[in-house]
């Protein structure tokens, strides 16, 4: 039956989309029924377990069994029931108040579901957007998570924006408009909202539409968000954002969506993005670094906007690749190279995928690129020319090929007729070379990547598959055993090549054939070197065995094993033989044969490192063609055992089982002498082939590799090069047990199993003691044994956990061959008797110990191969599938051995242990409490397995904590060691049960007093330590409340309703939903007493005196995490807390503040909203459209020093918006502000406050508590280490409001204390409360505040004027806090304190600094809305802008930038009413002019020199504090004045030095760093002749100091404009005027840094030619020649074969003329 076809069993029933490797089990039709069972079990359960409302534990197990019938059977079910599935999963993961790890592990099943969107339609299903972004919005933006109310898991933010990218496809197609209604009132720029809002639009914002829908899509946002983006300059944080949008939607609608307008400036934004160093001394603006661009994007984007006609997307693009050519050259180094090597890399490889979706990708739902947008042939050809010259740069690149031979794999597979030449002469190169061997180790690993685009028959390449030949014999040398990497690549480099290849004789072909073309029969006749390969690919592997015996002296040294490297080269050695041999025909493979097994029979071989290696040769040709190798090995093997006991061929036994049964006579004989041997080595080697022979007998596996079914006896086999596999027709040959084989197992059990359970039974009994040699023997030969036949035991049974109510857990179905006899005999003859047994008589004897532990892990967890081989297996299979696919043609065009090989791993995902729900059986826990790290693994592992063992396990574990005896000790740890759980998943410490984590957290705190606990021993203080520390990093919050919604119940009745199969289960009666309804009310009732009695349990322990101080500390801790926002804390453990605030130990005072400011924010009461209409206030209608920034509609909300709220009345009849950003961009639909008809309370009355309340209330009333919580806030920490303190900053303000100003009477005296105290943590305390004071007064009624202000103010004052070093960042930040989100006419009391002549001079030029820092903190978080404030500022600074002292100045500039940032030009943007640039350099020029006509402009005003008052120095002066300003505004302004700033250009040119002076001038390095950051400034084509004409002057000027400046100005601003200067082409021509007009300068300085700019040579395409009407000048000659040869001696310019031809025709011309 073909995958996808209707099912006989159950009429009408199509799978979604099945694994299809499934179908080629030999026992796929039981699967077909198990996976019936299994839905039906999991629709029924599921279902059930909703409609009862039985979220923990029902739906979290049946989602948990849900995601494992997705691993193991794929959508194997109906589409009706795929839709239901992610309904209810959706419905689930929205829940309210869902606790959060059961929320992430709901997203996770939900993802899985999602997964293939060409399987639903948006016709099939329409998932709302607002419940997801409610969710979003709550976790990723929560308000109470950093006061430690709610704790989420780290990756929860990943896994939601997993979730959305998965849900956004399915959203209404209404839903964009409401989601652009939801944020655009957040786009103002100055915001950090803004962040919030583009972030939120790049996540949720469908792009996948039909294209009658795109009027409801994109267009409605493409426009406003385009010219938004290419407006703002300097990359604001949210830029990435946009980008990432923009890349999206060109991917998810190419030919929908016209690009073309904004190539240039694309492309001149990604280059720019790169940051690439330009120039000699090049500064980038940090910004730049921090927000580039994500290259994934990039490559997306980039990828979308090729193709359609003209292509002219590929001009710009292989314009990038020449400008970046040079970057990577090896020798070129630098921490930018990372992103262009991933630029390299991913590039090609989203072109393939472009190619795959537009010509071989199956037909869905989705829209199709139109065919006129479509990639053509030569679009690729194109592409591949222009990336071709950096990957072969990039092969030798000193971080490695990796990502070039990546790129070359996908430009191969796109045009192989390009890539591989150039590529493959490398390679020959290589091989010839001997002195390169990285250049041969690159290149190699390049032409693997390119091997099936070199072999694939039918390709662009036929003459590729004449080099495969040449290519493997030139190769050999590389089997190298003095140089490992370059021998470990010849390996790959071969097993790739004959993976691909038939190693057939084809010669006679061309006689028998008469249809072949004359490539064909060159092909065939070089087929008959394949022999001579083989034969001398194995002489040199023998040559490597040779050369890597063990040597004696490390026998003396004990070190009988391996070291990594040999063992490396070993499995590459057995990897690669087995290839070859696999691919050989049969009359090469018996010569190769012959070959292998004289070497190995006729040498003596160490048996640890040559003697694996010849094992391992023999393994492979046995397991090629089992038949002819056992006849040749087994006979020989056998006879030289039975003469001399021992040996190393126990592998040759890992062949095929049939061919085994053969031998078993000899094969019995020879094991049954072999494991009794006393030899520990004989007897391990012959362990070794008891478990390789049952294994091999018992296993169900894949008989052949070959690279075709039905091996090589085809037609022709030339043909078949590179073929790849074909799924439906795949001819696996597996080897099933037949019944003779499991006879044979069991014959081999009884006769060397049996007997050692007897004799360990006797040993246990004490009739038959052994040594501990003897005993260690029976164990190897059991455990290998169990090893061996473990596929035949049943899955270990035991009770299910009983006291979970609820959901009907069924048996998973297992797949085993049943074996009762001999599962039951190791189980009660071994585990339940013989480790109590070695643990009461010789605890001391490890190695029967572990052998132990290791029996008792292969009994629970082994099923034929082990969960971490599978892994591991799994991790190379997708390694190997990445390296060799074919992602162009896709549909699993996998080459036939990797294609079995997913077959046998799906096979081996159904014997990888289940999650069951069952006990963990007690000798498990007898077992391994007291055995060390290797138990605790196991223990860990089985947690992890069996579903609520833990419950079985917690109880021991406390049992142990709270032990009163001394001796005890060893097993005490063990507990601790087993609750730590180091490499484990499960986190006993902290799971999510109530009933556990109520036990074990007041355990861990109480075995303090336990006698065994001693914290003299250090390890036990380290794992508790240890244990606390996982507890805080995998803590998150467990739930109280859990309720299930109404449309959760609706999805799930129809779930019990839908058909195909039908569930296995009725639904739940009617009586049964009531009583499902009454349980979960129960249920969270028992919860919150829980969390209750914990926590009245955690705050009782703190109290003991007897305890050490770190079980205090413990308790503190464990009891601040059980805070949370949806349970008030009960008024004891608040009270702990507050006292706790006045502790004496600094670390439990500091739990003590942060949990007082959560428990503040608990009992925060509630205040009125009420709906505003911002027209119906400012009495003016929003205009239609977009219409942002300031204007009539919003001017009621700046701040007007003429209506100011002074009086209680005024200040009643304002309305208050606290967000300052509403209202810039647009008006929010709904905006709710705090009700003004509400007066707030003086004061909340006592017999009004809760428990909690009063508590506090008392606490923070009573002086004595007072004195002494200040004194604390006021010590020092950490000396030079401390900084304000946003936890107490939290304290006080929840303190002021919740309680208004009741405590201020007592606090005032401390804080007027402080405040005149100059000392560092005096000054941070009194910062700490006033912003803490500032913030809670937000809601007091006037009289408060009025009251506040009179006092503040002078105490603000006095505490400025004792400012310092190390305070006065403290102050800026307080200041900034208080204003964060307040209405700036609340605040005017502050305001115009701190407007007060900041630049006073009082106090010296740090506080003048200081004090503008201060005032820059509050105004820059007002934003727009203090435009008044800004002009008074600057018409305040203006006077003072030639300050002397360069600290002032630097703040001065950093204020300027502030005042001007509001002057944007962005689109839809009205002039702001704040400063403007423009008026203010016209200003300044005026004050400049002394300086404009000087030549040259040189600094003599020093610092000391205050007293010039002269025009000149003035400007001089003031010329300083403006290259402040422009330094401090670059990158951080969103938008450049280009036009302002070219009027400074000029000024800036005179100042500039050549180089850096020895004597460090301040003025001559600021001219030079606001040069470079100017140039990399972005232009707009507009902007382009302005800068060339100032250019232009300054290249005429008289200093050649400027015209030398001009030159690096140019060489970088073309550099990070190049896109936007080629689409002017009148002004590239005026850039090559001005280059030649410099070449011809007669200061050698200026030619010669013309020349090493030319040397650069990044920007060819500019530079290309010199203008058509140059005159041919006699300044052409030697000096200009030599100093343009001498600067490009390792690079020749485009430019100088014309030069020179231009220069001998200007000779010419001067000979003949008169």
């Amino acid at each position: 039956r073909a995958p996808g076809q209707p099912r006989p069993e159950m009429a009408g029933f199509i799978p979604q989309k099945e694994i299809v490797y499934n179908g080629l089990l030999p026992y796929s039709d039981r699967l077909d029924r198990e996976a019936t069972e299994l839905l039906m079990e999991i629709k029924a359960n599921l279902s059930r377990a909703v409609l009862v409302r039985e979220l923990w534990p029902g739906v979290a197990f049946w989602c948990r069994k849900l995601f494992h019938f997705l691993k193991l059977y794929g959508r194997r079910f109906s589409k009706e029931d795929h839709i239901l599935f992610i309904k209810l999963l959706y419905e689930l993961v929205t829940l309210p108040n869902l606790e959060p790890h059961m929320m992430q592990n709901y997203a996770r099943l939900l993802i899985q579901l999602l997964r293939k969107k060409e399987l639903l339609s948006r016709d099939d299903l329409q998932l709302p957007w607002r419940p997801l972004y409610d969710l979003y919005d709550r976790v990723v933006y929560s308000k109470t998570e950093h006061l430690g109310l709610i704790w989420f898991p780290n990756s929860v933010d990943h896994i939601l924006k997993a979730l959305i990218k998965s849900c956004r496809l399915y959203f209404p197609a209404s839903s964009t408009q409401e989601m652009l209604d939801e944020w655009r009132p957040l786009l103002c720029v100055f915001d950090v909202v803004m962040q919030k809002a583009i972030s939120n639009m790049e996540l949720f914002l469908p792009t996948i539409m039909p294209p009658e829908e795109h009027g409801q899509g994109f267009q409605l946002w493409f426009d406003e968000l385009m010219n938004l983006w290419t407006s703002v300059q300097n990359q604001p944080s949210w830029e990435g954002h946009l980008v990432n949008l923009f890349a999206r939607l060109a991917n998810d609608n190419i030919g929908y969506v016209d690009w073309t307008p904004y190539i240039p400036t694309i492309f001149t934004r990604i280059l720019r993005s790169l940051n690439l160093p330009v120039g000699v001394s090049q500064m980038v603006a940090p910004r730049y670094l921090t927000n580039s661009y994500d290259i994934g994007h990039l490559v997306l984007w980039i990828t979308a906007l090729l193709g359609g006609p003209g292509n002219p997307a590929q001009k710009e693009l292989t314009c990038l690749f020449n400008s970046i050519a040079s970057f990577y050259h090896p020798s070129n180094h630098g921490r930018w190279q990372s992103r262009l090597m991933r630029l390299l890399q991913r590039l090609p490889a989203s072109v393939v995928r472009r190619v795959h979706r537009e010509r071989h990708a199956a037909r869905s739902w989705i829209t199709l690129v139109p065919e006129a947008q479509r990639l053509t042939d030569e679009d690729l050809q194109e592409f591949t020319r222009s990336l071709i010259g950096a990957a072969l740069l990039a092969m030798f690149s000193k971080t490695g090929c990796t990502d070039a031979a990546y790129a070359l794999q996908n430009l191969a597979l796109l045009t192989p007729e390009l890539a591989i030449p150039p590529v493959l002469e490398k390679t020959y190169a290589a091989m010839e070379t001997l002195t390169e061997p990285h250049t041969l180790t690159a290149t190699l690993s390049c032409m693997i990547g390119m091997a099936r685009s070199l072999v694939s028959p039918n390709n662009h390449y036929p003459e590729g598959r004449a080099h495969v030949l040449p290519l493997l014999i030139g190769s050999l040398p590389g089997v190298d055993p003095n140089d490992f990497s370059k021998c470990m690549i010849t390996f790959q480099f071969i097993a790739t090549f004959t993976t691909l290849v038939p190693l057939v004789d084809c010669s006679s072909a061309p006689s028998q054939h008469g249809d072949l073309t004359e490539m064909e029969k060159d092909l065939c006749f070089a087929t008959a070197e394949f022999e001579d390969f083989v034969l001398q690919f194995l002489d040199r592997c023998f040559a490597l065995i040779d050369s890597s015996t063990l040597e004696q002296t490390r026998d003396e040294m004990e070190t009988d094993t391996q070291t990594h490297l040999e063992s490396l080269v070993e499995l590459g050695l057995s990897s690669t033989v087995s290839t070859v041999l696999t691919q050989c025909s049969i009359d090469i493979y018996k010569v190769a044969l012959q070959k292998v097994y004289n070497f190995a029979t006729s040498n003596i071989f160490e048996t640890f490192v040559s003697g694996r290696m010849v094992a391992d040769m023999c393994r492979a040709a046995a397991k090629c063609n089992p038949t002819e190798s056992l006849r040749l090995f087994v006979p020989h093997c056998c006879s030289v055992i039975f003469h001399i006991t021992d040996s190393q061929y126990h592998t040759v036994t890992r062949v095929d089982g049939e061919q085994l049964l053969k031998y078993r006579g000899d094969l019995e004989r020879m094991m049954c002498v072999c494991v009794r041997l006393r030899c520990k080595q004989a007897y391990t080697l012959a362990c070794s082939l008891l478990e390789h022979t049952l294994r091999s007998l018992s296993l169900i596996y894949p008989t052949e590799y070959r690279s075709t079914s039905g091996g090589f006896e085809t037609d022709l086999p030339i043909r078949d090069w590179g073929r790849a596999g074909d799924v439906v027709a795949l001819g696996v040959c597996w080897h099933v047990p037949s019944q003779e084989e499991e006879n044979f197992v069991f014959q081999l059990l009884s006769r060397l199993l049996h007997p050692e359970l007897q004799r360990i039974k006797g040993h246990v009994s004490g009739e038959q003691p052994m040594s501990r040699c003897e005993l260690l023997q029976s164990l190897a030969i059991v455990q290998h044994c169990l090893l061996g036949a473990g596929s035949m035991l049943p899955p270990l049974d035991g009770p299910h956990v009983s006291d979970l109510e609820g959901s009907n857990f069924r048996r998973a179905p297992h797949f085993c061959l049943e074996c009762d006899c001999v599962a039951q005999l190791i189980h009660t003859r071994f585990c339940c008797s013989h480790p109590g047994h070695i643990l009461e008589h010789s605890e001391d004897d490890t190695k029967s110990l572990f052998a132990i532990i290791k029996i008792i892990s292969d009994l629970m967890f082994f099923r034929g191969t082990h969960k971490k081989e599978f892994e591991s297996r799994w991790k190379s299979f997708t390694l190997v599938k990445k390296s060799m696919e074919n992602r162009l043609h896709g549909k699993k065009q996998h080459i036939r051995a990797l294609l079995i090989d997913r077959v046998l791993l799906q096979h081996e995902v159904s014997l990888t242990p289940k999650s069951k729900s069952t006990h963990v059986s007690p000798f498990t826990c007898r077992a391994l409490y007291p055995s060390g790290l290797r138990a605790q693994t196991v223990l860990t592992a089985a947690l992890g397995t069996y579903s609520f063992s833990y419950r079985d396990l917690i109880p021991r574990i406390l049992q142990l904590l709270s032990s009163q005896d001394t001796a005890r000790t060893q097993q005490f740890k063990g507990a601790l060691y087993c609750l730590l759980a180091v490499h484990s998943s499960v986190n006993l410490a902290s799971s999510r049960d109530w009933d556990c984590v109520g036990e074990e957290w007041p355990a861990l705190v109480r075995c303090g007093l336990s006698p065994t606990m001693s914290l003299v021993e250090p390890s036990i203080g380290r794992l508790l330590d240890d244990i606390i520390d996982r507890i805080h990093r995998q803590h998150d919050t467990s739930g109280i409340y859990f309720t299930v919604t109404e449309g959760c119940v609706e999805v799930a009745s129809q779930i019990t309703q839908s058909e195909n199969p039908t569930p296995c289960l009725e639904p739940p009666s009617v009586e049964e939903l009531k009583e499902g309804l009454q349980r979960q009310r129960i249920r969270n009732v028992v919860a919150a007493r829980h969390a209750c009695s914990l926590l009245n349990h955690q705050h009782d322990l703190p109290a003991c005196v007897s305890r050490p101080w770190k079980f205090e500390h413990m308790a503190t801790d464990l009891l601040a995490l059980q805070l949370r926002d949806d349970h008030p804390l009960p008024p004891d453990a608040v009270l702990f807390f507050t006292q706790s605030l006045i502790h004496d130990s600094i670390s439990i005072r500091k739990v003590a503040i942060s949990a007082v400011a959560g428990i503040l924010k608990q009992l925060k009461r509630p205040r009125k909203k009420v709906v505003v209409k911002p027209s119906d206030i400012s009495g003016v209608e929003e205009p239609e459209g977009l219409c942002a920034g300031d204007r009539e509609g919003n001017r009621w909300l700046q701040y007007d020093s003429g209506s100011l709220p002074l009086s209680e009345e005024q200040w009643e009849s304002q309305q208050y918006v606290e967000k300052t950003h509403w209202g810039y961009y647009t008006w929010p639909r709904e905006m709710m502000i705090h009700a003004a008809s509400e007066k707030p309370k003086d004061d909340l009355p006592y017999e009004e406050m809760s428990e909690g309340e009063k508590i506090i209330f008392e606490y923070f009333s009573d002086p004595e508590f007072i004195d002494q919580l200040i004194e604390f806030l006021s010590l020092e920490d950490r000396k030079g280490k401390d900084s304000f303190n946003p936890r107490r900053f939290c304290l006080f303000k929840g303190l002021f409001r919740n309680y208004g100003d009741m405590f201020l009477p007592l606090l005032w005296p401390h804080l007027e204390q402080l405040a005149s105290d100059p000392h560092e943590s005096s000054q941070r305390c009194v910062c700490e409360i006033t912003a803490g004071l500032i913030r809670g007064s937000k809601l007091w009624s006037f009289s408060q505040v009025d009251r506040l202000w009179k006092v503040l103010c002078p105490l603000i004052r006095t505490a400025l004027t004792n400012i310092t070093v190390e305070t006065y960042t403290d102050w800026g930040t307080c200041i900034a806090t208080a204003c964060e989100g307040r209405d700036p006419r609340k605040l005017h009391w502050l305001l115009e304190l701190l407007m007060q002549s900041p630049l006073s001079g009082e106090g010296g030029s740090f506080r003048d600094a200081s004090l503008l820092y201060v005032l820059q903190g509050g105004l820059a978080q007002q934003q727009w809305r203090v435009s008044e404030l800004l002009h008074r500022l600057l018409a305040y600074l203006e006077p003072k802008l030639t300050q002397v002292y360069k600290n002032v100045r630097e703040r001065i500039g950093s204020v300027l930038t502030y005042i001007f940032m509001i002057d944007v030009a962005l689109p839809n943007t009205r002039p702001t009413s704040s400063p403007h640039v423009a008026e203010f350099i016209t200003r300044v020029l005026e004050r400049l002019k002394p300086l404009t006509s000087e030549p040259e402009i040189h600094n003599h005003v020093h610092e000391e020199n205050t007293q010039e008052t002269d025009e000149r120095t003035q400007a001089v002066k003031l010329l300083k504090t403006v290259l402040k300003w422009l330094m401090a505004s670059a990158g951080r302004t969103f938008t450049t004045p280009v036009q302002q700033q070219l009027q400074l250009l000029p000024l800036l040119f005179k100042i500039a030095p050549v180089e850096i002076d020895e004597n460090y001038d301040e003025m001559k390095q600021d001219a030079r760093t606001c040069l470079s950051l100017m140039s990399q400034g972005l232009l707009y084509p507009e902007h382009i002749p302005l800068v060339l004409a100032a250019l232009e002057e300054m290249a005429g000027s008289r200093s050649w100091h400027a015209r030398f400046s001009v030159l690096t100005y140019l060489q970088i601003m073309v550099f990070y404009n190049l896109f936007t200067l080629l689409s002017v082409p009148a002004e590239v021509l005026r850039i090559r005027t001005l280059v030649m007009q410099l070449l011809l300068d007669e200061q050698l300085e200026v030619m010669n840094a013309q020349g090493e700019k030319k040397k650069r040579g990044q920007q060819n395409t500019i530079y290309a030619s010199p203008p058509p009407s140059s005159p041919a000048s006699p300044l052409l000659s030697s000096p200009l020649l030599s100093s343009l040869l001498c600067s490009s001696l390792s690079y020749v310019p485009r430019l100088l074969p014309d030069l020179l031809a231009l220069a001998s025709f200007n000779k010419l011309c001067m000979r003949f003329s008169p």
